[in-house]
């Protein structure tokens, strides 16, 4: 499925987005490479403090490079959808909209072929705008929220999901 979405993507001239969320990682610093003398490692204090851990939420479009990229300290549903609308809506203000005009019927067409050979279809809403994206997100239950997915319809963005394990 996600091979079939970078390829037909291409060739409609659909933009293919990632989004995925790292960590925790640990908020302490890290030693980095120094010039001491060879046999005199640099010694580090013994005292270790605690300072809570960071997770990164990410957006990432393979074709470019580009990457857009936020640290926190809580990866819920109410940090990362509001990131992610911001995001989304900051990338399709910047493109240029559908130059094309099609009937609904096309349009749904459109969006039931990336959906086509699932076990699972999502809720297609009736009224379907152009689409203008594909986002690629990993199974977790909050990136299934009716609120985002709406969002994500109601803005031209077909969510697509790796399978389990896949990630």
């Amino acid at each position: 499925m996600i091979e079939k979405a970078y390829k037909q993507a291409e060739g409609m001239g659909l933009p293919v987005w990632c989004q995925d969320q790292a960590g925790p990682f640990q908020t302490v610093p890290y030693p980095g490479a120094s010039w001491q003398p060879e046999g005199k490692p640099i010694r580090q204090p013994h005292q270790y403090f605690r300072n809570g851990t960071a997770k990164l939420m990410a957006l990432f479009h393979p074709a470019s490079g580009h990457l857009r990229a936020k640290g926190v300290t809580s990866c819920q549903n109410s940090v990362l959808h509001p990131w992610l609308k911001q995001e989304l809506s900051e990338i399709l203000t910047n493109m240029s909209a559908p130059e094309y005009r099609l009937e609904s019927a096309d349009i749904r067409r459109i969006w039931s072929q990336w959906y086509e050979g699932l076990s699972i279809l999502p809720a297609i809403p009736g009224n379907l705008p152009p689409l203008r994206m594909l986002l690629v997100q990993d199974n977790l239950a909050g990136h299934k929220s009716s609120n985002f997915v709406e969002w994500c319809f109601q803005n031209g963005i077909a969510l697509l999901y790796t399978p389990l394990g896949g990630s």
